[in-house]
């Protein structure tokens, strides 16, 4: 997977580059990320992230602690986190058997972001 990060309120591109593995657990799947991420000029970092992703009342994505992230939109569609004073929407676009890709927008008081992900089974 690799992700693109253009934040425009620092007016700074970050990239980052790892794998996505989603893995099998007695309720659905969880999603892990592991990679390095790039961010300006900045070192490069080791970065994680965890998801729970359910089949509930449609495909479901929770935060690893069970909160919940948002419901998986249709085609064409958005879904809305609200994380007062930010908002996150996001769409997802499946490429191919194979690939999709995810785009979020953040906005907020202090936040003007566009992350762009893609997946691709390996």
């Amino acid at each position: 997977m690799n992700r693109v990060i253009e934040d425009r309120r620092a007016d700074l591109t970050g990239r980052f580059e790892g794998e996505a593995a989603w893995t099998p657990d007695n309720v659905g799947l969880i999603q892990d990320e592991t990679g390095m991420m790039h961010y300006g000029a900045a070192a490069p970092m080791r970065a994680t992230r965890r998801y729970l992703w359910r089949d509930a009342n449609g495909l479901e994505v929770f935060f690893d602690d069970g909160r919940a992230f948002h419901l998986v939109p249709e085609p064409g569609a958005e879904a809305v986190h609200d994380c007062p004073p930010d908002t996150y929407r996001v769409r997802y676009e499946v490429l191919s058997p194979d690939q999709f890709r995810s785009t979020w927008h953040v906005t907020g008081p202090r936040k003007d972001a566009t992350l762009t992900s893609f997946f691709e089974r390996r």
